[in-house]
């Protein structure tokens, strides 16, 4: 039995372990892998302390932080949680662990063009976050596939630093807020391709060029530096429903401030939840004030046991 089980091995699921351990809380980390999203990040340069590092080196530096206070780390994939009198249950592939608090850091997952040359560049020229990666295409020639807020905000940052940004959207007419638009189409640097895909990525030891599926100034073949996806995330969310936690209407988890969901023992934390920002470190945030939170739950239960 432990005092908190955590599932996602991202930066809210390590940060939430880490400060569990520091408050005493005996831990387990369930997570397939470590670094979630941020593996995808081939350089972080806004989390404080670092100038620039890649996100999986930083995750790797969020784990042995995490095993020298003790935590416990199965690397299993979560498939089923239950519900019992005074705990949870969660099920991996082939385990099962119990534990009196369920801290739940399940993440995003980015949507993926599934194109040919796609996962070869991804950090040699395939990015799936700008505010990561938009500097490093300083006087580069770049490109945003997507027509939502995410990709019209992708641009105009982009639009800081490289020297030209397409937007490449599959249907005829971005759906982005008015405000965005009106940037956008204000860019002497934007340009929008619309009612076309993107159908493969293609380079040598980074990414040179993407084929497009109709010709855009007499060729399919658009030489770019820089690939943005921003074409949406789907919240991991399927194993809070098994157990009746509250989700919103996109699919992220209700939190409130001390990132307690409507379930009694049940903290969530980063991405899966409906706070605004998608960050490393308001995820980090979360995981630490998800922390805080089991640690009173669990101080009170003790309490109320004697």
């Amino acid at each position: 039995m432990h005092d908190v089980i955590i599932i996602g091995g991202g930066c809210g699921g390590m940060s939430a372990g880490i400060y569990a351990a520091r408050y005493g809380l005996s831990a387990m980390i369930i997570s397939k892998e470590i670094g979630g999203t941020l593996n995808e990040a081939h350089k972080v340069c806004n989390y404080p302390g670092y100038k620039d590092i890649s996100g999986f080196d930083l995750m790797l530096k969020f784990k042995e932080q995490a095993e020298s206070l003790g935590v416990e780390f199965t690397f299993d994939e979560a498939d089923k949680v239950e519900k019992k009198d005074r705990s949870f249950i969660v099920h991996t592939k082939g385990r099962t662990f119990e534990g009196r608090s369920l801290i739940l850091a399940l993440g995003l997952q980015r949507r993926h063009l599934n194109v040919p040359g796609e996962d070869n560049f991804i950090g040699k020229g395939v990015s799936y976050c700008y505010t990561c990666d938009a500097a490093f295409y300083k006087d580069k020639v770049t490109a945003v596939v997507g027509g939502s807020d995410s990709a019209a905000l992708a641009a105009i940052l982009l639009a800081q630093y490289a020297e030209k940004v397409f937007i490449i959207y599959r249907k005829d007419e971005l759906r982005c807020e008015p405000i965005n638009k009106k940037a956008v189409d204000e860019s002497e640097k934007i340009e929008i391709i619309t009612n076309t895909n993107v159908t493969e990525a293609k380079g040598d030891d980074k990414l040179k060029s993407i084929m497009l599926d109709r010709e855009f100034n007499s060729s399919d073949d658009l030489a770019v530096d820089g690939l943005f996806i921003e074409i949406g995330s789907i919240p991991s969310t399927v194993l809070a429903e098994q157990i009746g936690v509250e989700i919103d209407d996109t699919n992220l988890i209700k939190v409130d401030r001390s990132r307690k969901t409507n379930l009694e023992g049940v903290y969530a934390a980063g991405d899966c939840t409906d706070t605004p920002m998608k960050q490393a470190i308001t995820a980090a945030a979360d995981g630490a004030v998800a922390a805080f939170s089991t640690y009173q739950y669990i101080k009170k239960k003790k309490v109320e046991k004697y």
